[in-house]
């Protein structure tokens, strides 16, 4: 078995045992130069938390290990289709390689589907199924809130 079904094996053991344990059929295995830097299950019911999604949640512990939340160079094997605030998760962290089990079209049956939600995200922010805009307030007397990082950045 080559060490990538050998991984994806893993993450797909993870989503078994929660389902055995009450949760959803996510797991994921974030690996970094071969090893297993984390890993994570959706916790969603457990947690009533709508981002304890098992990606999240490897790249959480990831980042926490590494004291960085630069994870540049990991690979992240997931049991599902990686939904889209899992997939900007990762992109944000520098992950660039993901791997996944069950692919949208196969989890669709049993309502466990991110495509409607990809789907709308395509569309312009006016036409999403939610509202979105740009307020600019200023609290007056107050220190602007990037002036003040930046401040705080240079020492």
């Amino acid at each position: 078995m080559s060490d990538a079904d050998r991984f994806m094996t893993e993450a797909i053991a993870l989503a078994r045992e929660n389902v055995r344990r009450g949760g959803r059929p996510f797991g994921a295995v974030l690996v970094m130069d071969g090893e297993v830097v984390a890993h994570g299950v959706n916790g969603v019911v457990e947690t009533h938390d709508p981002t304890s999604h098992a990606e999240l949640i490897a790249v959480r512990a990831a980042a926490i290990k590494r004291h960085s939340p630069i994870l540049k160079g990991a690979t992240m094997y997931a049991s599902g289709h990686p939904c889209p605030m899992c997939l900007a998760a990762m992109r944000l962290a520098g992950i660039t390689d993901i791997y996944y089990a069950y692919s949208n079209e196969d989890g669709a049956p049993f309502g466990l589907t991110s495509a409607p939600l990809y789907a709308d995200l395509q569309k312009p922010l006016a036409e999403q199924q939610m509202n979105f805009a740009y307020r600019p307030v200023r609290p007056k007397g107050e220190e602007d809130i990037y002036d003040l990082w930046r401040k705080m950045q240079e020492g």
